[in-house]
């Protein structure tokens, strides 16, 4: 005879166990979260011209490659 409750009983888990039991958020909401949350906006011009350079990389490696030269 134990005394001890069961551990899957839900009245008995830490905040921290019912927090891991939730479903994850997908990356960019997380990383937005994170960005209005510590008020890193500073961060926003950064990685909009990452982004924009790694499209152009993409672009410029596929067969729309003649289509953008032109444009530079």
């Amino acid at each position: 005879m134990s005394t001890q409750p069961e551990k899957d009983d839900p009245a008995t888990k830490s905040e921290f166990e019912r927090l891991g039991e939730e479903p994850q958020l997908p990356l960019w909401k997380e990383f937005w979260l994170f960005i209005v949350e510590n008020k890193a906006w500073w961060m926003v011009p950064i990685l909009l011209a990452v982004g924009l350079i790694g499209v152009l990389a993409v672009l410029g490696s596929t067969g729309a490659a003649p289509f953008i030269y032109p444009l530079f």
